[in-house]
């Protein structure tokens, strides 16, 4: 409880010492970037201290920290100085005026953040299987003992992290400050971001309905000058966190349907249903007892609807995320950490594209906007390296949609994106240029799919709770906004990227075939045929079998790139453009469906090439941000129409759709959280409870509430005390390298290296599996593993003595997992080194 409070109080602390400067950076978004300033907050501070101590002008420590938070809370104080001595226009004056948005969005954080932290708090643990956790739990814990970064890699000694670890940095940053450990604080940064992008998307979904109400109040203030400006809505906003964080995929429906036995048995025709639905487990009869709750594992599966199979028939596993799925399993994964950063890169674009940093110079932009956006966007390769191409392209969309909309469109508006965008990747690049220093990555270039679409099932089992709004919306709004919609152009349009797509997908295949024949024909073995052709025709019905998910999304790009080049607009901004037209919101919610969109398409023909050799990755990378976009843009849209319609039979042909597919969506939240948190530890406390009433002891009274904890490391405790009693030694001794058993050849998922990962304390080999894919090679890991394995097993002690030199070992760390992996010779250890820590059957011995 304390840790939650001082992690509350810091960060809401950080946010209002940062409103300043995001009042000053945001000045045409309604809400002047409030709902943002925790996220900007942590971004520069953490920037600014993870720049000065990777320059070595400070150290990873209490110092430096303060240091860095003094430089953000200047520059801030500086500007609310600035803006009080300006009385007509000053941040005091605005925080008053508006104190009905910046009370909702306290609350909002306030009930986000102690909402997820009790859900975090049923289900604490960081375990190895099925999940990223220790991961992330021996880098957070690495960077709070590193003294200097690029900090080192907890899991291969004499290495620093080749990852993009900015969001550890800041984790490390509040647990330093708050005094949490580093096992508390991976469950409140959980808990905290989830917080932090609730309330970044409610102030995006406000600022979007204030800009469209603005724009409607002009026109109608234009025609009837006594009409009286309506009142802001802060309710309707909580559609941006509903449909982002809480709507999900379909899959929990179906789930219940299954649990329930409905188109059971196999010997009716309703069991076709399943078989053509085709989701791994859901295609077999139910094994448990028939109900409409599942039961086990079962919410795992709402994150592998998308199947892949080749033309041999092989299955191959996809990851289609959404984001209560990613908080629900708890992992503080990369693209879980940038998401309030996202949205604080959408919060950007938005106020490019209303005119914000307006400026009259070459680049049409104020100098602190592209600093703002270099930030930002460089931040966010830093953080989750993926998310650089989607959100790079919204800003620069939305300024390009803005130049058109102020100037209409000539060729010399891609000169002005260019002289945008040159200098923004420049200054994104130069501002974390330590950071690619030692940065190196599994993908390798792009390669093409060509046999492996997206049913049109899938698709919309995982994404139809945000499609259908969406395609409502569009129809709504054929009739609420002025401009016919070029149809012709916006299918066309859509057609042709689908056309290039698939196009550019075959010419890789056909220069693959030329330079790297060995290659090529391996690769059509694989897939059962034996020559191009028989590839290009079996490619062709597999495409035209699954042919729903491709005229899925030409439909929705066509519609959206046909009102994005309505009439209307062409001749309203051959003058520079009318207010409403240039400010016209629905224009941007547009560039997020169709960005999203074509997020979604790509994997269709392309992926990234990496360690896993198939789309996997790019499909959940590019359809979690996608997600994002979408549900933003659904909010939206469903606001609109919820403002528009009046009449009973709009309203119901626009709403019934709605309402039916997010009543499906609910099923997955309710559902899964019941199951994963064990109805969130209830019945363990009443148990307790009912055990000290029976036994007249009171003694269980004082551990009930410990049925609900924060600490990841409670699994851990209870399943190797006396690993935990050691590991807890380690966290107070001199920084060293510590010698553990390593597991099975580049494994990963298993329980091995807790010592390096509850110390923070580097060992020379830990999971091998995860470092090949952060490095992109497993060349000499082999040889590590060998090595530690010789270290303990040798009786020689200069073989020994040689293995802790060449890696620099100060601790040789043997318990229970160590002489259970190998055949440890102990006598060595005992005769040369000194034992610095004995208890239950571990003992750490130092190098001298």
């Amino acid at each position: 409880m304390l840790s939650f409070l001082s992690w509350y109080l810091l960060v809401s602390l950080l946010g209002l010492l940062t409103f300043p400067l995001a009042w000053r950076l945001f000045p045409a978004l309604a809400d002047r970037g409030y709902s943002l300033s925790r996220a900007l907050g942590l971004l520069v501070w953490g920037f600014v201290f993870w720049l000065m101590v990777s320059l070595g002008i400070i150290q990873n420590d209490g110092g430096g920290l303060g240091l860095s938070f003094a430089i953000l809370l200047g520059v801030s104080g500086w500007i609310l100085w600035k803006s009080i001595v300006n009385r007509k226009s000053s941040v005091v004056n605005w925080l008053q005026s508006n104190r009905r948005v910046v009370i909702a969005t306290e609350v909002l954080f306030f009930l986000a953040f102690a909402a997820w932290a009790f859900v975090r708090a049923s289900n604490p643990e960081i375990t190895s299987a099925g999940g990223e956790k220790t991961m992330e739990l021996a880098f957070i814990n690495a960077i709070m003992r590193s003294p200097t970064f690029p900090p080192h890699d907890p899991w291969l000694s004499g290495y620093a992290i080749s990852y993009y670890y900015f969001g550890y940095v800041m984790t490390a940053m509040l647990a330093e400050v708050t005094g949490t450990a580093g096992s508390v604080a991976h469950n409140l940064m959980l808990a905290l971001v989830f917080a932090l992008s609730a309330v970044g998307a409610y102030g995006i979904l406000y600022n979007l309905l204030v800009a469209r109400r603005t724009t409607n109040d002009e026109g109608r203030m234009a025609e009837h000058p006594s009409s009286v400006v309506r009142r802001r809505s802060i309710g309707l906003p909580l559609l941006g966190p509903f449909f982002l964080l809480i709507v999900s995929n379909i899959e929990g429906f179906l789930e219940a349907l299954h649990a329930y036995g409905l188109f059971w048995p196999s010997n009716t025709k309703a069991f076709n249903f399943w078989i053509w639905l085709d989701i791994q487990n859901l295609n077999q009869s139910p094994s448990q007892t028939l109900g409409w709750s599942p039961r086990f594992y079962w919410w795992w599966r709402a994150s592998r609807v998308v199947q892949d199979f080749d033309l041999a028939g092989a299955w191959h596993e996809i990851i289609d995320e959404f984001p209560f799925f990613s908080y629900l399993l708890g992992d503080l994964h990369p693209h879980v950490l940038a998401m309030p950063f996202g949205l604080l890169a959408v919060a950007l674009a938005l106020n490019i594209f209303l005119g914000g940093w307006d400026a009259d110079n070459r680049l049409h932009l104020q100098w602190k906007g592209i600093l703002c956006a270099a930030l930002v966007l460089g931040g966010l390769a830093f953080l989750n390296t993926w998310d650089i191409l989607a959100f790079t392209a919204l800003v620069l969309g939305a300024f390009l949609l803005r130049r058109v909309r102020q100037r209409g469109w000539t060729w010399l508006r891609l000169e002005e994106l260019l002289t945008f965008a040159i200098p923004l990747g420049l200054l994104s690049l130069l501002l974390y240029l330590p950071f690619y220093f030692g940065f190196s990555s599994q993908a390798g270039g792009i390669l093409p799919n060509l046999v492996s679409p997206t049913r049109g099932a899938h698709l919309w089992v995982m994404f139809g709770s945000l499609l259908v709004p969406l395609f409502v919306y569009l129809i709504h709004l054929r009739r609420s906004e002025e401009g016919a919609p070029r149809w012709f152009t916006g299918f066309i349009l859509s057609a042709g990227i689908i056309l290039i797509l698939w196009g550019f997908s075959w010419l890789m295949g056909w220069l693959a075939w030329l330079r790297l024949p060995e290659v090529a024909m391996g690769y059509l073995g694989s897939q059962g045929v034996a020559t191009p052709l028989a590839l290009f025709l079996g490619a062709g019905r597999e495409r035209l079998a699954s042919i729903g998910g491709l005229l899925t999304l030409f439909l929705l790009i066509g519609l959206t790139l046909a009102y994005l080049f309505r009439r209307a607009d062409s001749a309203q901004v051959a003058d520079g453009g009318s207010s409403s037209t240039v400010h016209r919101p629905s224009s941007f919610v547009l560039l997020l469906i169709l960005l999203a969109g074509l997020l979604v398409l790509a994997p269709e023909f392309v992926f990234i090439r990496d360690n896993f050799g198939n789309r996997m990755n790019t499909v959940f990378k590019f359809y979690y941000q996608g997600w994002e976009l979408w549900s933003l843009a659904a909010a939206f849209g469903v606001a609109v129409m919820f403002q528009d319609v009046r009449r009973a039979g709009a309203w119901a042909a626009r709403f019934v759709p709605v309402m039916l597919v997010v009543l499906m969506a609910l099923f997955y939240p309710v559902l899964s959280l019941a199951t994963k948190t064990n109805n969130f530890q209830i019945p363990a406390f009443r148990q307790t409870l009912v055990s000290a009433r029976e036994s007249g002891d009171p003694a269980p009274l004082r551990t009930a509430a410990r049925v609900w904890t924060l600490d990841g490391a409670v699994q851990f405790e209870r399943e190797y005390p006396d690993d935990a009693l050691a590991v807890r030694w380690l966290q107070s001794a001199p920084m060293g390298v510590v010698a553990e058993a390593v597991g099975e050849r580049y494994a990963s998922y298993q329980d091995y290296a807790h010592i390096s990962t509850y110390s923070g304390l580097p060992t020379v080999m830990g999971w091998g599996g995860h470092e090949g894919q952060w490095r992109g090679s497993y060349e000499g890991f082999t040889q590590r593993e060998q090595d530690i394995r010789r270290l303990y097993e040798t009786n020689s002690w200069d073989e020994a003595r040689a293995i802790l030199e060449k890696y620099d070992i100060r601790y040789v760390y043997v318990g229970a997992l160590e002489r259970s992996a190998y055949r440890v010779n102990e006598i060595k250890f005992q005769q040369f080194l000194q034992p610095v820590y004995q208890g239950g059957g571990v003992v750490i011995y130092v190098v001298p």
